[in-house]
């Protein structure tokens, strides 16, 4: 899995494509989060719950797994200024 450092935490992130909705179920590895994510996978937008609550990431946007264990979307302007790959 691609790993990336938001200075000083180290996180795991996926781009979600559209495309590769194996790669998200890999690494979300969670029936129930995937279930939710599942019916959205031929749609141009997936719906995350977070900690927050349900958010909608659209093609592009990268699915970071947080300190926490938690999902949360990110988009690719504030990922690429926000981390770096390690």
């Amino acid at each position: 899995m691609p790993m990336f450092r938001k200075k000083p935490v180290v996180i795991e992130a996926v781009q979600w494509s559209g495309k590769n909705s194996a790669e998200i179920e890999a690494f979300v590895g969670s029936p129930q989060r995937w279930e939710t994510w599942k019916q959205f996978e031929e749609w141009s937008e997936i719906r995350i719950p977070t900690l927050e609550g349900t958010i909608v990431a659209t093609k592009g946007d990268w699915i970071v797994k947080g300190v926490k264990g938690e999902f949360y979307p990110c988009k690719p302007d504030i990922f690429e200024a926000t981390y770096e790959s390690v």
